[in-house]
């Protein structure tokens, strides 16, 4: 039933208009930033490269920039794409028909959930075509690419997360899409705000960002990988309480 709500929630996000912008939008902008970057390498700074010992391939001047750049485009664009996940229900008066389904409570929040990350992986796909298509001109370091693509994923997976949650809070779509996003930036900036406090430890280790960067420098932690599911299953299970207290009160 999991995998019925999701195709069902996915089908409707590619009826959705904004859902399409998404779609072309985002590897617009990454395909220009790629090929600007991939310009750079070419021009300036492979021959200076080619006299340097040790210097970095192409894949590392291209790669991680480009993912990171991806991470921060989603971490607008997550929130615009799960505000109406269950807000629009909320509003519409569909919840309470939901909730009278023969599905529980965690098969509807699953599926929805894998409904949106459906959609973002098919994004995340035709992203990481753009540092396959250096293989027509030279070699690829695809370790490096492996983690990166890694990382962004479980980031994917992280901010449909915390979404899906606040969409879960209210009937207002833009509420939804408000609170998402400052959640996700708080999550994103916590180590900018440890700067000179004791407390300096602890939110570095809670800081999204930090358990990103890692992945970009093609190093695989279980740590960072574990911080991740941890966010996930949190906000999951969040999600699911806020919707069963819910369906206890209707």
């Amino acid at each position: 039933m999991i995998f019925t709500i999701a195709w069902r929630e996915l089908r409707t996000l590619f009826l959705s208009p904004l859902a399409w912008v998404i779609f072309v939008v985002v590897p617009l902008l990454l395909t220009i930033l790629f090929l600007g970057r991939l310009v750079a390498y070419t021009d300036q700074y492979a021959p200076v490269y080619a006299m340097t010992e040790n210097a970095i391939g192409i894949t590392e001047f291209i790669v991680p920039p480009l993912l990171w750049t991806a991470s921060i485009i989603f971490l607008i664009v997550v929130p615009l794409l799960t505000m109406r996940v269950f807000a629009e229900e909320r509003r519409s008066k569909t919840l309470t028909l939901l909730f009278s389904a023969p599905v529980s409570i965690t098969e509807i929040v699953l599926g929805k959930y894998f409904g949106v990350l459906g959609f973002l992986f098919t994004v995340l796909a035709l992203i990481g075509l753009l540092p396959l298509s250096l293989l027509t001109g030279g070699a690829l370091d695809f370790g490096l690419l492996a983690s990166g693509l890694l990382g962004l994923a479980l980031v994917l997976a992280g901010f449909a997360a915390v979404g899906v949650f606040m969409s879960s809070l209210t009937q207002y779509a833009a509420v939804a899409a408000i609170g998402a996003f400052g959640t996700l930036l708080l999550f994103w900036v916590l180590d900018w705000s440890s700067q000179g406090l004791h407390s300096g430890g602890l939110l570095e280790y809670l800081s999204l960002a930090n358990h990103y960067l890692p992945f970009l420098q093609g190093l695989f932690d279980s740590t960072d990988a574990l911080y991740h599911l941890l966010l996930i299953v949190t906000f999951l299970t969040l999600s699911i309480r806020r919707l069963d207290a819910d369906r206890l009160g209707a």
